[in-house]
């Protein structure tokens, strides 16, 4: 399933830069753009993208690239689109909401509380269903669903999840005395698999789907898949002694025992934090100008905060953190230019035109421009620009690559001439650059 998203991928980019595409490239490239321009709302952003979806499968049909293609190739295309607009717009349409971060937040945490001592008989799930396996299975198919971006994806971890299941309930039917329940035995496995699973942002996650996915595809199996899990979210949400087969009292001890049981560890944890700040005051002196690390017995370096909460900070933290993050910009910044410098081509400065020259000038950059102009509608397909890329590869990570390349070959220029061979170089070259 996965290889045939990219090739269908695949075959959109290459449609995409066929020149003929331009007026779809510019488009789309529109669209993306635009949604910089509007407050983020998630009911308002589906119907814009829902709409723009429409729009451009009219016109694709009418394009002569997909003359004569079939509904087969039309959808194909539509797909492709679909995971390049949701790529490209991911960070502007998921779990934009904070109402659906609190939501994910109430769910992930009632889920950890109901692990604790939930069983499978408590869901009224037969014995003839309870298949470690299959249900392991089935866990980390939906556990898959936040690492995707695109909503055809998401919804295929669903998928892949509840036909787990539903094989279970079949072969169940087949090599057991079982009469298959249909919705009242697939439910119940599916609400225990999603506790066990506690898949990450599952709200935002479904509401995502619910959103962005094209409506034309959210029918028949699809549908019934989705629907199922909805329903199981909101179980689990409202879940209490009376939605189980369990006594109200002990529901309720189980609970509280679970919550102490859970504020406990956070305790724990919050000891260790501040165990582990006291000891990086030693190896981390709280100055601007200075971050030291200290190797453990075990090789590996301290650094305080890394496994730190948000709400675990107290203001002296907070101080702390500002002074070592001031200190990093600072050696940041000195760092890139000294990887610029060492990464600039050893040639002379190039002298300035002369006066004579200006007409020739004038005539070279009007020639560039009518170059640039003739050049434009290849330009926008080709390069970093727009659909040259990989899925997942944006233009901060083909910048990323560069900078990191630059910065390896000034590590194995360091290690070469040595630190203060290195030092007296860089000084030099700077005193002649000012010279």
């Amino acid at each position: 399933m996965e290889n045939s998203s990219s090739v269908t991928f695949y075959d959109f980019l290459d449609k995409m830069r066929n020149p003929s595409s331009l007026d779809l490239v510019r488009s789309i490239k529109s669209f993306i753009v635009s949604f910089s321009f509007h407050a983020a709302n998630p009911e308002n952003n589906g119907k814009r993208v829902q709409e723009f979806f429409s729009t451009m499968e009219a016109a694709i049909i009418d394009h002569p690239l997909w003359a004569d293609a079939s509904d087969e190739e039309i959808d194909r295309a539509m797909e492709g689109l679909e995971k390049y607009v949701m790529t490209k717009l991911f960070a502007r349409t998921f779990a934009v909401s904070p109402e659906d971060a609190m939501i994910d937040q109430e769910i992930s945490e009632k889920i950890c509380l109901l692990q604790t001592f939930l069983r499978p008989e408590h869901l009224d799930i037969p014995a003839v269903l309870r298949n470690e396996s299959s249900w392991l299975l089935a866990e980390k198919e939906l556990q898959k669903i936040n690492a995707f971006k695109t909503p055809r994806e998401k919804l295929l971890c669903i998928m892949s999840c509840c036909r787990v299941i539903n094989n279970l309930l079949l072969n169940a039917s087949l090599s057991e005395d079982h009469v298959p329940g249909g919705a009242d035995d697939f439910l119940p496995v599916l609400i225990y698999i999603t506790i066990k699973a506690n898949p990450p942002r599952l709200h935002s996650n479904l509401r995502f789907i619910q959103l962005y996915r094209r409506q034309e595809k959210l029918i028949s199996e699809a549908a019934y898949y989705f629907t199922n899990l909805i329903s199981a979210k909101s179980f689990i949400m409202d879940l209490s002694a009376k939605s189980v087969s369990m006594d109200e009292m002990e529901f309720e001890k189980s609970m509280e025992a679970a919550r102490q049981a859970n504020n406990s560890s956070q305790v724990e944890h919050s000891l260790a934090l501040d165990e582990a700040s006291m000891l990086g005051e030693h190896a981390y002196p709280a100055t601007a100008t200075t971050i030291e690390t200290e190797t453990t017995t075990s090789g590996r370096l301290n650094y305080p905060y890394m496994e730190a909460e948000p709400g675990e900070l107290t203001v002296e933290d907070v101080e702390r953190l500002l002074k070592l993050y001031k200190d990093v910009v600072t050696k940041y910044t000195s760092l890139c230019k000294t990887v610029r410098y060492l990464s600039m081509p050893r040639m002379g400065v190039i002298p300035p035109p002369s006066r004579g020259t200006g007409a020739l000038s004038s005539q070279s950059e009007e020639t560039s421009a009518n170059a640039s102009h003739q050049a434009n509608s290849s330009s926008i397909l080709e390069g970093t620009d727009f659909l040259s890329l990989e899925p997942q590869e944006t233009s901060e990570d083909v910048h990323h690559k560069g900078e990191v390349q630059r910065s390896e070959n000034c590590t194995k220029e360091v290690h070469k001439l040595g630190v203060d061979e290195m030092e007296a170089k860089i000084v030099k070259g700077f005193q002649q650059n000012t010279d």
